[in-house]
């Protein structure tokens, strides 16, 4: 008997639906399912998803309403063909084990079984920060100790912590992004603390673990992301806190890469107020982007004679050209602050 052709096999296919399967990504293929499988179905799925994940999925699921039915067709089919390949049960699986022992025994006693069976569990009493704005993140933390503040601070998105910050007394921001900075290794006593503060809020529980995060990048970003006028005002008081450390957090938040965003009006500042041996050696380590960035703002004649005398000065040490660096960068922020050029602030993280 001749085997019966499949009406959704490619071959099939119209050129129209095929255009549309191609363009077609996977979270709008998710989309569909999603679509298919009814409320309470796509609801118990969303609730195992980050809220990056849900808003992409929301929109693609918004969006789904342009597709064909032809294309809903295919994605379906295709469903159903990969579920008919899948032979695993995927046993042991921690989530499912997780979901189990919460649902046996409650979610204090599933912690404290789960911490024994599962050491390196990580905890979940954060992820809920995810989902709060900004402005009711400060409400909930304003105060507490800037260590809990810049602990939070460490583990939300850099914008987000950046927003959270104009919510915050302004008393408090330098010392904030002094601890964020200075934070390296959480021990459990003070994660316990910080679980014990979302277990007062959202009567969650968890078990707590030393945890790595912090440092002067991860305060650099966050002020990377603040507005100008909030910035200066958290960087003057942070300056008479720790003047070394507000020097490092300054110097990781403009490094000399970042120069290649600048537009050639700002280059031309700089270049007139730098010294050009300390620019020579300052570009010996730039990469070519940077490189052609000021070669490009030269006159024909003065770039070949710059490259020439840069050429003659052999190799330099990593340190002279990182000094060099920092310095230019250095120049650059107080040319900024001026407002004689403009740097990319937010657009450098």
């Amino acid at each position: 008997m001749a085997e019966k052709m499949n009406p959704m096999s490619q071959a099939n296919w119209s050129p129209a639906l095929r255009e549309e399967m191609a363009a077609m990504t996977s979270t709008q293929r998710a989309a569909v399912l999603m679509l298919l499988l009814g409320e309470d179905q796509a609801a118990d799925i969303v609730k195992y998803l980050n809220p990056k994940e849900v808003q992409a999925l929301g929109a693609a699921m918004v969006a789904a309403a342009e597709l064909s039915q032809e294309a809903v067709n295919v994605v379906l089919d295709e469903f159903v063909e990969l579920l008919k390949k899948q032979t695993s049960l995927s046993l042991g699986n921690t989530d499912y084990v997780e979901n189990v022992m919460k649902k046996a025994l409650g979610d204090s006693k599933a912690a404290s079984v789960l911490n024994r069976i599962m050491p390196n569990q990580a905890t979940k009493g954060l992820d809920i920060l995810s989902w709060m704005d900004a402005r009711s993140i400060a409400d909930m933390i304003r105060t507490e100790h800037p260590q809990v503040i810049a602990i939070i601070l460490s583990i939300l998105e850099a914008n987000v912590s950046a927003d959270v910050l104009l919510y915050l007394p302004p008393d408090v921001r330098p010392e904030v992004i002094q601890r964020v900075a200075s934070l390296d290794t959480v021990q459990p006593s003070a994660m316990a603390e910080l679980e014990t503060i979302m277990l007062a809020q959202f009567s969650k529980n968890s078990s707590a673990k030393s945890s790595s995060f912090g440092g002067i990048e991860a305060a650099a970003k966050i002020m990377n992301m603040t507005k100008t006028g909030l910035e200066a005002e958290i960087m003057n008081g942070l300056s008479e806190i720790d003047y070394d450390l507000m020097q490092k957090i300054q110097d990781s938040m403009f490094t000399f890469e970042n120069l290649a965003t600048v537009d050639n009006k700002g280059i031309q500042v700089l270049m007139r107020n730098v010294e050009p041996d300390q620019l020579m050696i300052a570009l010996k380590g730039a990469s070519d982007v940077v490189k052609e960035r000021f070669l490009g703002n030269m006159s024909e004649r003065a770039r070949g004679m710059f490259v020439d005398d840069m050429e003659a000065r052999g190799p330099v040490r990593i340190a002279d050209v990182e000094d060099a660096q920092k310095k230019i960068m250095r120049l650059a922020r107080k040319l900024s602050d001026s407002g004689e050029l403009m740097l990319g602030g937010a657009d450098f993280v």
